[in-house]
């Protein structure tokens, strides 16, 4: 009697699109120039969802955040919004951010390196990739210009960071600098410091002259746009 035929299913015409994606990302030398946003958000998307197609959640959840820069911004709440995304994948998403944060702040670290305020934007930007809330930081440096420590002063207000003369003065001296540098960010996307952050500023100013701490500048950062109070003449009394 003859055998059976075996009869094959339809095919998954995604079955070997994983593998297309990954061999096209090594042929580029592991590289994303040339990829599209939702081809490389999708390649990414592959180590938290290893069994279904993923390019219909990629572009979904460009569409809906409105591109890449979006997706990596949003909250993990906001991205478990989008049907598909789970726990794994929203934290796979936050991690990249996270790590991508921490690579920068290394790379870019000048702690011990004396810096002149051309360099100061490169030191200050990592320290606010990501970060959806309003952060304040001090750059405490010695009389030449040797950048000691970097201190930070407060997060979580939205509109406003309360930087309290105290606490900048408790960081100042707890480091013995002489110069320091303020930096905060607006998350409302303008870098133009508003009138609270010049008067709190000149009073921070005066009450660290009082130390023997020069305040040098203080740089304000919103998206990838940055305001220095010392070049616009915003310190002067």
């Amino acid at each position: 009697m003859a055998g059976r035929k075996e009869t094959k299913g339809p095919e998954n015409p995604h079955q070997d699109h994983r593998k297309r994606v990954k061999k096209e990302f090594r042929d580029r030398g592991y590289s994303l120039t040339g990829m599209p946003d939702h081809r490389a958000l999708e390649l990414l998307l592959f180590y938290a969802i290893p069994r279904r197609d993923v390019n219909t959640l990629a572009h979904e959840l460009e569409r809906h955040f409105g591109g890449i820069v979006g997706v990596f911004h949003a909250t993990p709440e906001q991205l478990m919004e989008v049907e598909g995304v789970g726990p794994d994948t929203a934290a796979l998403i936050r991690l990249v951010m996270e790590l991508s944060g921490r690579y920068l702040e290394r790379m870019y670290s000048f702690e011990g390196r004396v810096v002149t305020m051309g360099q100061m934007e490169q030191l200050l930007r990592p320290l606010f990739f990501g970060t959806r809330d309003e952060i304040a930081y001090l750059i405490c440096m010695d009389g030449k210009n040797k950048v000691i420590a970097q201190r930070k002063l407060g997060e979580g207000v939205a509109d406003a960071v309360q930087i309290t003369a105290r606490k900048v003065l408790e960081a100042a001296l707890s480091c013995n600098a002489t110069r320091v540098v303020l930096a905060h960010n607006h998350v409302s996307g303008v870098a133009l410091p508003s009138e609270a952050d010049v008067a709190t500023t000149r009073r921070l100013k005066a009450v660290l002259a009082e130390a023997g701490v020069q305040l040098l500048d203080h740089v304000i950062f919103a998206n990838d746009e940055a305001t220095s109070m010392a070049e616009s003449g915003l310190l002067n009394d």
